[in-house]
C-alpha cells in the first residue's frame, strides 16, 4: 500500500512540474529578408502561459492585473551572402510572466464576440 501511495505522490509531483512549466525560451526559424533575398535564421523566443486569477465577479475597479509571458531581447546582425546590407533580427535572452505593458500588448478586456467552433 505504501508503495502505490508513492507512486502516486511521485506522479502528481511530475504532473506538477510539467504542468507548471509556463513561461519559457524556446527555439525557433525566422524568415529574414536582404536585397529581395529570404534566409532563414535560428533565433529564441518567448512562450507559455503565466498564471492568472479569473474573478468570478468583474467590476469596473477590481480587475486582477494581468501576467504575460515576456522577457529580455538583444538585436543580433545576420549577413546574406551577396547583399551589402546586414539584416538585424530579435533574440529573447531571458522568459518571465511579468505584468502587461500596454504599450505594446492589448491588455484589456476582450469585448467582442469568440467565433463559433464548427468542428470539421
Amino acid at each position: 500500500m505504501k508503495l502505490v501511495v508513492m507512486a502516486a505522490v511521485l506522479a502528481v509531483a511530475g504532473a506538477r512540474q510539467v504542468c507548471s512549466s509556463g513561461c519559457h525560451l524556446t527555439s525557433m526559424l525566422i524568415q529574414v529578408e536582404g536585397c529581395g533575398r529570404k534566409e532563414s535564421v535560428s533565433t529564441t523566443a518567448c512562450v507559455g502561459q503565466c498564471f492568472n486569477k479569473d474573478p468570478v465577479y468583474i467590476g469596473h475597479d477590481d480587475w486582477a492585473e494581468q501576467q504575460v509571458c515576456n522577457g529580455n531581447w538583444i538585436y543580433e546582425v545576420k549577413q546574406i551572402p551577396g547583399c551589402p546590407v546586414s539584416v538585424t533580427y530579435p533574440v529573447a535572452t531571458h522568459c518571465e510572466c511579468k505584468a502587461c505593458d500596454a504599450g505594446n500588448t492589448h491588455c484589456g478586456r476582450f469585448t467582442g464576440n469568440a467565433p463559433n467552433y464548427q468542428p470539421f
